[in-house]
């Protein structure tokens, strides 16, 4: 039997994960795959294997979690950051094809896939509104199944799955409308990291668009469709664009210091601007988008690293936390701050 100490550590650690874990895998796959893109392979390959540790992970942790408050799990299920799940199991599956793993991708899709439609409808149905960054995750997550096809469809030269992965990619801008036609402007000052899913998703929905267009110039599908698709990629690119200084700028006037699991919802967005530029330079022959995939690649790689640093530190702290009692459902890698 584990001896209390080990077993309070791990009472902590199943008590700190929050529903919006899969943010780190989506974070940390994203800025692989950038760097993939840009050639720089080694350091992309060090991230995806601490990617896919951290994706086993939960995965193990999982059903632990649902055992130790089932209650709490069920509550965390119908929310948004619940669908981080699909999105960062569709993100590690679309490295892994581009790695040249086929198998992995199929996999990842297929598990991808049915825990969104598991974890749509409870989600709706406890829609809040006005919505928040996290709101955004209906987007992504729906947008990173249209990201995975197109990208198996290419590698597997599937004409099917890319003219499939069409539909997702149509509803994920759809969900985009919906969420940010509801959504509370204050989060951009106030958001715990979250608020930058307002340009992610729409990064996001330009990789799927600038994915499509290359399958189908790559498959000779879609007929005509496929000039379309390009100039769709390029208008996304653009609004995607948009948001960046106002990201920017809300972050230095209201500088939010601290470790947040939802930074890793920072670190994505900004991985997704790279990697959706490297896509759309290449279907528009853009030189000036790649130059800028090119530069924020790195910036990519600076944001993952300082978040990367203080959730391992925030880690440490949960597992040397003496004895006191926690209360239950405080998900302390949430916050900056240990709960008491």
């Amino acid at each position: 039997m584990p001896s209390r100490p080990a077993a309070g550590v791990v009472k902590r650690t199943l008590d700190a994960i929050p529903p919006a874990s899969g943010a780190v895998v989506m974070g940390t796959g994203i800025v692989s795959i950038a760097l993939s893109l840009d050639g720089h392979e080694t350091i992309s390959r060090v991230l995806l294997v601490l990617d896919v540790v951290i994706w086993v992970a939960l995965i193990v942790l999982l059903p632990a979690r649902a055992a130790r408050d089932h209650g709490r799990f069920r509550a965390d299920v119908r929310t948004p950051a619940a669908l981080t799940s699909v999105a960062g199991t569709a993100v590690l599956g679309t490295r892994l094809t581009l790695l040249g793993w086929d198998w992995a991708g199929v996999a990842s899709l297929m598990i991808a896939f049915l825990l969104w439609a598991a974890l749509l409808a409870p989600v709706l149905a406890h829609w809040r509104t006005p919505t928040v960054g996290a709101s955004l995750v209906l987007t992504v997550s729906t947008e990173s199944l249209a990201v995975l096809a197109a990208t198996l469809a290419i590698a597997d030269q599937a004409h099917w799955l890319l003219v499939a992965a069409i539909a997702p990619f149509g509803l994920g801008l759809a969900f985009y409308v919906f969420v940010i036609a509801r959504f509370d402007l204050r989060q951009l000052a106030i958001g715990h990291g979250d608020h930058w899913i307002t340009g992610g998703a729409l990064a996001i929905a330009t990789l799927a668009a600038g994915k499509i267009t290359t399958g189908a110039k790559a498959l000779a599908v879609l007929g005509g469709a496929s000039g379309t698709l390009k100039s769709v990629s390029l208008g996304l690119w653009a609004l995607t664009i948009l948001w960046l200084p106002v990201l920017l700028l809300a972050e230095a006037l209201r500088p939010r210091p601290g470790y947040d699991v939802r930074r890793w919802s920072t670190v994505f967005p900004v991985g997704m601007y790279a990697a959706c530029s490297f896509a759309v330079g290449k279907v528009d022959h853009a030189t000036a988008i790649t130059r800028f995939a090119r530069i924020w690649v790195w910036v990519a790689l600076a944001v993952w690293a300082v978040v990367c640093a203080a959730m391992i530190g925030r880690a440490v702290q949960i597992v040397r936390a003496d004895g006191e009692s926690h209360p239950r459902g405080a998900n302390e890698l949430t916050s900056g701050k240990p709960t008491a």
